[in-house]
């Protein structure tokens, strides 16, 4: 029996419960395209499907409501992929595990997909409401939102009717997103040169244990980054004693803190101890700075065979552990309009290598697209330094708030006639397909509404189940209030 049968509200747990058994990574939505298309069929609703795969589900009033407005309901199919290293799970072929504790909801060491996978059953189970008063609606529902927003990107101009549009991926209850940063991603390229081991020993450093998140909600907090913190260490063992790299990894998705990141290292056998204890202290002093953020923060060392695989040559490592120091990640700037509110950031987000070159993955944000435009640059001049080369993909943009949308006063009156408490609104240091779909139908009133989720983009993300059903009566009350 599944954690959440016979939870209410229980048509929105029905469409949850089927969706998080379909494999959605980002860029691997097709399945769950067509199961949306399948319900659509089923509930005899118009749908369409274009060749990014996004799909939109149309729905008639319902009786007397003929001449209403038309309402968009949006959310975005895929979900961000992120396993604990000791979890064995295949995310492109098993069902996410639920897991329920109390009034919460997560996955058994993986993230839980109810960002957006939760909204995206909310729209199912409106549409399969025959008993709920509305206008006409929309369904849109987009691919690889996580990747930086390209089914929104896609999305026809034709496509949507309505000039009111409620997104259903915010992540607190009873806090409207009225507004959103922009985003580009960087690519840094940094070529290296390898050479024989001068050492007898190899050794593997991981570290883990961190609480990684999202890199734009979770960011201000101060939660350590794994690839920062480990380049940090070995930075600082290299100029007292020598320390050969021969592989540094860590990270995967753009916006996802690292949780997590290893290195492989020659030194020479007659210091091990010294290594240990020199790289031991330098932890202990970390975990104390990073202290109560990050409780759980460990590193271990394992000696491991060594073999013909080449080091790199000493300008090479002084230019890789350099530039991974110089890079910035965290906040850069607060809001001076908004209080609170993050305005720039960086992500520093992953880092591979080949025999050849060093490749880092940034993920920068802001709701100042001036200040934006001056981080990308700060960025390719500190990789210029480093003699890397330089990918900034084109991102997508800002939300701007409009504080006198006719939408927010709908919502926050209908969510104090559902609560009986008075919401809040905000804007967020987070992409939003609302940027993307403003940009392409302007005049468009949005909003963004979300049950609370805790750390998603991290396997602690978590759903509060009552909150679930408080969202979902004030979305059929605001529809409600429009038809």
């Amino acid at each position: 029996m599944s954690v959440i049968e016979n939870v209410e509200p229980k048509l929105l747990w029905h469409y949850f419960d089927a969706i998080r058994k379909i494999p959605r990574a980002s860029g691997n939505e097709k399945v769950a395209a067509e199961w949306v298309i399948s319900v659509a069929k089923e509930l005899g609703c118009e749908y369409e499907k274009d060749k990014t795969g996004n799909v939109i589900v149309r729905k008639s009033a319902s009786p007397g409501h003929r001449d209403a407005r038309t309402i968009a309901l949006q959310g975005h199919l895929d979900m961000v992929c992120v396993k604990n290293s000791t979890k064995e799970f295949d995310f492109d072929s098993d069902a996410i595990q639920l897991v329920r504790r109390g009034d919460w909801l997560q996955a058994d060491g993986t993230t839980l997909g109810a960002d957006n996978g939760i909204g995206v059953a909310a729209i199912c189970a409106i549409f399969a409401d025959d008993n709920l008063v509305h206008g006409p609606l929309e369904g849109l529902f987009t691919v690889d939102e996580e990747r930086g927003l390209n089914g929104a990107r896609s999305v026809s101009r034709k496509w949507l009717h309505g000039q009111m549009m409620i997104n259903l991926d915010s992540e607190e209850i009873g806090v409207f997103s009225v507004g959103c940063a922009g985003g580009r991603d960087t690519n840094l390229t940094l070529p290296v040169k390898r050479t024989s081991a001068k050492g007898n020993k190899a050794l593997l450093v991981k570290l883990t244990g961190l609480r990684g998140g999202h890199s734009g909600i979770d960011i201000h907090e101060g939660r350590g980054n794994a690839l920062k913190i480990l380049n940090r260490l070995l930075y600082q063992l290299s100029q007292i004693m020598p320390i050969e790299v021969a592989c540094f990894h860590g990270g995967d998705k753009h916006n996802a803190i690292p949780r997590e990141a290893s290195a492989q290292l020659v030194i020479n056998g007659s210091e091990l101890r010294k290594f240990k204890s020199q790289l031991n202290s330098a932890l202990q002093d970390i975990q104390q700075e990073f202290s109560p953020i990050e409780q759980a923060m460990q590193i271990s060392v394992e000696e491991i065979a060594k073999t013909d695989c080449k080091v790199l040559d000493e300008k090479s490592q002084a230019r890789l552990l350099s530039l991974l120091f110089a890079l910035p990640h965290g906040p850069l700037a607060m809001s001076r309009t908004i209080k609170n509110l993050v305005e720039t950031s960086n992500n520093v987000a992953a880092v591979t290598c080949d025999s050849k070159a060093f490749n880092v993955l940034m993920s920068s944000r802001s709701s100042n697209m001036k200040a934006l435009g001056a981080t990308l640059d700060k960025l390719a001049a500190i990789a210029g330094l480093a003699g890397a080369s330089v990918e900034q993909p084109k991102g997508y943009p800002g939300w701007m708030p409009n504080l006198d949308s006719e939408l927010l006063k709908v919502a926050l009156a209908t969510y104090k006639e559902v609560t009986g408490k008075r919401a809040q609104y905000q804007a967020i240091h987070a992409g939003l397909e609302c940027g993307l779909i403003g940009e392409k139908f302007p005049g468009m009133d949005m909003i963004s509404v979300g049950p609370t989720i805790k750390y998603p983009h991290s396997p602690e993300e978590r759903v509060h189940i009552g909150s679930v059903a408080v969202f979902y009566k004030h979305i059929v009350k605001m529809l409600e209030a429009l038809a």
